[in-house]
């Protein structure tokens, strides 16, 4: 009876450890699949841990990630943002054009992992792992290096039942709350007889001596960005009058805690227009380039300038507001914003079109005269309207035809009520 009882013990503890060790050789993909792999310390989650960065490779897409005046959006990046802060590190993006690149980045080691969707079958064909994030109906996940197993699991581990659907809500809530720029065009003067547009337009005037833009039209944009507000806060976190992201503001010298201070933001939003001028300084014409400048202000200047490109690209003048508007607008369109001159990827181009042509009108419902502008003594950055154009590539498979908007499409849209 002793020899049974211990000739049993000893093989179920052979079959246990038979069973740790296969499991540990093994890594489930989502559709129930496995793929052999060689070890599952934790190795991989330390290097990244120790590096104090999660660094994904992703395509640009309104569903992948894209930048919104400053910050990620997209439901893939918002997920990966989300295991990020679960392991404690934070994020950077690498945004390529196609899959092929994805894979490649992933296999030099330049990005951390894929947070595409990819399909199974083929991440598994390509020799990566299927892990983290995924849709089970349509059999795609993310994917990282084959040998790193502990990261796999990891994912796997944190990608849990509700998560998705949480993170999914968060960003729909965040999206639909941002600060919108469509608004009823008026000109709120405290006394148009005495031509007191605000309480700060002292402010706005020493912000023009500095950068030779009309009072009036700094008011303007102050109004679009916060209505004369001197403590709003976006949803972003844009502050004070003129908006000004924390990070911008502390790249222009500018301490965290003097931003709503009217006087100190809207001189440092003055700095930031200064710095634009240099980079459109080969634009002479002044109307011209105040609209690229606001149109950089709003929706950052590398969107601006894959519009640039864009519009160069299909014959039209770079230098010509009315001519790249069109793409501007349009780069919300797979067709454009993957195309490969693009670099910046998707952008809600609509709204910065708004922004443009709400702050013009209001400019001139204030007075504002174009011969009020002079434009700073400054080198060009471009040698007059060149573009450096990257190598075209065939067309991915992501690219779907799009209805192709034109400005005419668009109106700024009215209201009754303050904003």
């Amino acid at each position: 009876m002793k020899k049974f009882f211990v000739s049993t013990s000893l093989f179920f503890s052979l079959l246990f450890l038979s069973c740790n060790s296969n499991r540990e050789k093994t890594n489930k993909g989502i559709n129930g699949a496995f793929a052999k792999v060689e070890s599952s310390s934790n190795i991989n989650v330390d290097r990244i841990i120790n590096s104090g960065e999660l660094i994904i490779a992703t395509i640009s897409g309104p569903d992948t990630y894209f930048d919104y005046q400053g910050v990620g959006m997209g439901l893939q990046y918002a997920l990966a943002e989300d295991f990020a802060q679960h392991i404690g590190v934070g994020i950077r993006v690498v945004l390529v054009n196609d899959t092929t690149e994805l894979y490649k980045k992933l296999q030099l080691g330049e990005a951390d992992m894929i947070a595409v969707q990819l399909p199974v079958e083929y991440i598994q064909k390509q020799g990566f792992l299927a892990a983290g994030a995924s849709v089970h109906t349509k059999h795609t996940q993310w994917a990282v290096r084959k040998d790193e197993v502990d990261f796999a699991e990891s994912l796997n581990d944190w990608f849990g039942k509700g998560i998705e659907l949480n993170i999914e809500k968060k960003e729909e809530k965040r999206f639909n709350s941002r600060h919108q720029v469509y608004r009823k065009v008026r000109a709120p003067f405290i006394s148009r007889e005495k031509n007191i547009i605000s309480t700060y337009d002292h402010y706005f005037k020493e912000a023009a001596a500095y950068t030779g833009w009309d009072w009036r039209l700094i008011a303007a944009q102050c109004y679009q960005e916060s209505g004369f507000d001197p403590n709003a806060v976006s949803w972003a976190g844009a502050k004070g009058l003129m908006q000004l992201m924390p990070s911008t503001a502390k790249k222009l010298s500018l301490d965290e805690h003097l931003i709503f201070r009217p006087k100190e933001n809207i001189a440092t939003a003055a700095k930031l227009i200064r710095q634009l001028q240099n980079q459109f300084a080969y634009i002479h014409d002044k109307e011209e380039q105040i609209q690229f400048i606001l149109a950089a202000y709003n929706g950052g200047i590398g969107h601006v300038n894959d519009a640039r490109a864009l519009t160069q690209k299909y014959g039209g003048n770079p230098n010509k507001w009315n001519d790249v508007c069109h793409y501007i607008i349009n780069l919300s369109n797979a067709r454009y914003y993957r195309d490969p001159v693009v670099k910046y990827g998707y952008m809600i181009g609509s709204e910065t079109f708004h922004y443009v042509q709400n702050i013009m009108q209001r400019w001139s419902l204030y007075g504002g005269d174009i011969s009020r502008i002079k434009l700073p003594h400054s080198s060009p950055q471009m040698n007059d309207h060149k573009i450096d154009q990257q190598r075209v590539h065939k067309r991915n498979r992501f690219s779907k035809e799009h209805k192709i908007l034109k400005p005419s499409d668009f109106r700024i849209e009215s209201s009754n009520t303050d904003d």
